[in-house]
């Protein structure tokens, strides 16, 4: 048994495929596939259930995959408690980001950050906040950017930054004559939303007083605010918007933008990490690098957080 062989075990827990196990593994599927047999053999018992499209863990499988993840997780330790000594940001930090942030956050801040700490190699990967958490406990990240407050046991939480929520009108909303706009009005014409697993869409749903009203006559399901904001531009309704979305915005698309009325609506945004993280110093460079460049850019005086988990 060797720590390769169980990190590919994860990776096909996670993804459900060894086809994309073996793609983030960075090897051929046919050796990611007789390692994990070579183990299963060795072991005595079947991990995975290869009937079923995603393929999915067995009895046993799901017995074994939590011990897998610690064990995993405490071998990374052993060069977190070397890089951690050392004076500078060094070594490899796995970083998660959400996918509703990654478009805006990352352009924002990584530059600045590779070239004050160039001895850190950084991995960045795009993960919603389940995926994220389950690779957290693995110990297949070592932090994550997510909409919080999570409420997840043994996971901290370092605040970055509160995100405002706008308002996009469609051409012929009612409320374009409105210059802040109540947030029990949007349930009042269709509004859409991004597809179930984003976290924004449940900050959204949890303003409405009546999530029955937003139900739409065509299905849809996408993870990208800019077909919200085509599809709200031909009249199909209205969506939601984070702040930072909004600054990229031509100028004739700006003029649909509406506030909400004070206390703004909010996503708060974090640096998440497991409880016994050795990667204090790396931790902090990030929170303050981010913090340092979005504090100038969002000027909201009165906000309140909205909820990210399940409505």
């Amino acid at each position: 048994m060797t720590i390769t062989q169980l990190q590919y075990i994860m990776a096909v827990a996670r993804y459900g495929s060894f086809t994309t196990a073996a793609e983030k593994c960075y090897v051929t599927q046919p050796t990611l596939s007789m390692q994990v047999q070579k183990l299963e053999d060795e072991l005595g018992v079947q991990i995975f259930d290869r009937t079923r499209k995603p393929i999915t863990l067995t009895p046993i499988g799901e017995k074994l995959i939590s011990q897998v993840g610690r064990v995993i997780s405490e071998s990374t330790r052993i060069k977190d408690i070397v890089d951690e000594q050392k004076e500078d940001v060094v070594g490899e930090y796995r970083l998660g980001i959400i996918p509703s942030v990654m478009p805006t956050l990352l352009p924002l801040f990584l530059r600045t950050y590779t070239k004050r700490y160039p001895k850190l190699k950084l991995h960045i990967e795009e993960l919603q906040t389940s995926s994220m958490i389950m690779a957290l406990r693995a110990g297949q990240i070592d932090a994550g950017i997510a909409a919080t407050p999570l409420r997840e046991e043994a996971v901290v939480e370092h605040p970055l930054y509160d995100e405002p929520m706008l308002v996009f009108l469609n051409r012929d909303s009612a409320m374009r004559t409105e210059k802040v706009i109540d947030p029990t009005m949007i349930t009042s014409e269709p509004l859409l939303l991004l597809e179930r697993g984003h976290c924004f869409r449940n900050n959204v749903l949890s303003l409405c007083s009546e999530s029955s009203a937003i139900e739409q006559k065509f299905g849809l399901s996408t993870g990208n605010f800019q077909t919200l904001v085509e599809l709200s531009k031909e009249g199909f309704g209205n969506t939601v918007l984070p702040y930072l979305n909004t600054l990229t915005l031509p100028e004739a698309d700006r003029e649909m933008l509406r506030d909400f009325i004070s206390p703004t609506p909010s996503r708060q945004i974090s640096l998440i990490h497991m409880q016994d993280s050795l990667r204090h110093k790396v931790n902090q460079s990030l929170i303050t690098t981010i913090r340092g460049i979005i504090r100038a850019m969002i000027v909201y005086e009165q906000t309140r957080i909205t909820s990210p988990l399940d409505v």
